[in-house]
């Protein structure tokens, strides 16, 4: 970036395991549940839609009724200090406000994916379940919902849930996104409600370390090895760029493969094609750029194998000096914890990276407001579907919405002038948790959820002026444009298409590192993109593409 916006920013700165007593699996009858069906709060209204006549208003708290059994992973934010989400006050008032007695159920950390395998052959549902049904299950979500796994919500959504529906309705992109191609809704959904929700990763580094050597904020990858040898050679950093490769968020969305115009999975192309990155010529060109700066000693020596507190203390402690992540739980926690001993400490973030100067890069990283992810299915174990539905539907509500972003008046937020403002329980937490912890204890507004998250949130998460530029920064690109939206393939297609893409992703990460570390050689490329088009990577593309056209008819 230019030298004007680095001195400003420096000035600135200065001034459940085991599942027990689950409902019998693949029960469909209708609910018993008790709830009041009499129209008091319309908090359809808060969703901005007309009232419609179909869907009758839900009265919190529900009346009484079973409990629900509620199965979701327990983000770190909340690990650190809760056991279960049933014990932070964000749960216990959700239960409150709602009427709904709710057993929350976590797998092992680190373990999402085997549990939730190991419940689906067990056949014993939770009543609902929190998982990422367009990416993360076989077959996604229509799959799901032809095994057997997880009900249809169409005729649920007109029934009982007015504040999703009114949503919906009020957003018709968003609708779209959230059913099947053969129409059907599967889950309450997690919506990023703002466009500056949409840039949250990027590329960042040592903003203190630049002044000290005089450098700028690299735009190329030449800039970007000038900084990384500096940071080498001048600063002493054994590792002057970290991330962990075995990251999967990142490890589709790499800066670095943007600058060449491509990414290492599938991307919608210029030619309204859907294309797979890691087969292409520009992906050669990245790996030739990462063989060479892992020889000269620039990146992480450890890169395949690093987890996510590896990378924090080499950030913190000055064995790296650039690296990529959240601007909240990376760029603001980092920034924190190094101050502590380094006042002087400074994180800036910069732009997707180009091989020009002055061009405006063509990727970068960018999310649907609809990913699929920490959206809530109801199972065909639920006995009680109606009240499931209605607890659901809560956070689509006006209420539920500054429920779930902001916590409890008075406790966790007040309102200044029509504004939800955090209060120092939050911002200045007494017990000096981070910020990020002390949220998760009350909201759902930074870790993802069932409800549509409010950019309010993260005006304020973001304390540091750093920080605060990070959307526009990491949003200088084109990257929407060939954003693929939530395709799914048909229950026929999805066994071949899984078959495919799990050899061919397991060889593409293999190859990706033996390139990179100079293992095997880069002339071997062709024979690389080969061997994926023997293991089915034309038909995958076909599948892929088939999938955008049904999703581009929804």
């Amino acid at each position: 970036m230019k030298k004007r916006r680095l001195s400003l920013l420096l000035t600135a700165a200065m001034l459940a395991g085991i599942l027990a007593g689950c409902s019998s699996a693949k029960e469909t009858a209708e609910t018993s549940a008790a709830a009041s069906t009499a129209a008091t709060e319309t908090e359809t209204k808060a969703a901005g839609a007309e009232e419609t006549a179909a869907p009758v208003e839900s009265v919190y708290p529900l009346g009484s009724g079973g409990q629900l059994q509620y199965w979701c992973e327990l983000t770190s934010t909340v690990s650190s200090n809760y056991a279960n989400l049933g014990d932070t006050p964000f749960g216990k008032g959700w239960m409150e406000r709602t009427g709904v007695d709710i057993q929350f159920l976590h797998p092992p950390s680190g373990q999402l994916k085997e549990q939730f395998s190991l419940i689906l052959a067990d056949g014993n549902l939770p009543d609902l379940m929190e998982y990422n049904w367009v990416t993360d299950y076989p077959g996604g979500p229509e799959k799901a919902i032809k095994d057997g796994v997880i009900l249809p919500l169409n005729d649920i959504i007109d029934k009982y849930c007015p504040n999703l529906k009114a949503y919906l309705d009020a957003n018709p992109d968003i609708d779209r996104m959230i059913k099947t191609d053969d129409g059907n809704y599967y889950s309450f959904p997690f919506i990023r409600g703002d466009d500056r929700l949409l840039n949250t990763i990027g590329l960042m580094l040592r903003a203190d370390w630049l002044v000290d050597l005089g450098q700028e904020v690299p735009e190329t990858m030449d800039d970007w090895h000038t900084v990384l040898t500096a940071f080498k050679e001048k600063k002493g950093a054994a590792a002057p760029y970290t991330f962990e490769y075995t990251n999967g968020q990142y490890l589709t969305s790499d800066p670095f493969a943007y600058a060449y115009g491509t990414n290492r999975s599938f991307y919608l192309g210029s030619d309204g094609e859907v294309h797979f990155g890691a087969a292409e010529e520009g992906y050669k060109q990245f790996l030739t750029t990462m063989a060479q700066w892992y020889s000269e000693g620039l990146l992480d020596p450890d890169i395949a194998t690093l987890k996510s507190d590896q990378v924090s203390a080499k950030m913190t402690n000055g064995i790296s000096g650039a690296s990529m992540g959240q601007a909240g739980s990376r760029m603001g926690t980092w920034t924190a914890a190094a101050q502590t001993s380094n006042p002087s400490y400074k994180l800036v973030a910069a732009p997707p990276p180009t091989l020009k100067k002055g061009e405006k890069a063509e990727f970068g990283q960018i999310e649907n407001p609809y990913s699929g992810r920490a959206s809530v299915a109801i199972t065909t174990s639920c006995k009680d579907i109606e009240r499931a539905a209605r607890l659901m539907d809560y956070a689509y509500g006006e209420k539920g919405h500054m429920y779930f972003n902001f916590g409890i008046e008075g406790e966790s937020y007040t309102m200044v002038e029509d504004y939800p403002t955090y209060t120092d329980l939050i911002m200045n937490n007494p017990d000096g948790l981070p910020v990020s912890q002390a949220m998760s204890a009350y909201i759902r507004g930074n870790y993802n959820g069932p409800f549509v998250q409010d950019a309010r949130y993260l005006e304020q998460y973001y304390t540091l002026y750093e920080q605060k530029e990070t959307p526009e920064v990491w949003g200088d690109s084109n990257g929407k444009a060939h954003l693929l939206p939530p395709i799914t393939p048909t229950s026929e297609e999805s066994k071949e298409f899984s078959t495919i893409m799990n050899e061919i992703n397991t060889y593409r990460d293999e190859m990706t590192l033996k390139f990179m570390f100079g293992t095997e050689s880069l002339d071997k490329f062709d024979d690389y993109v080969k061997n994926m088009e023997n293991m089915g990577l034309d038909r995958a593309l076909e599948i892929q593409n088939a999938a955008l056209e049904r999703y581009n008819s929804r």
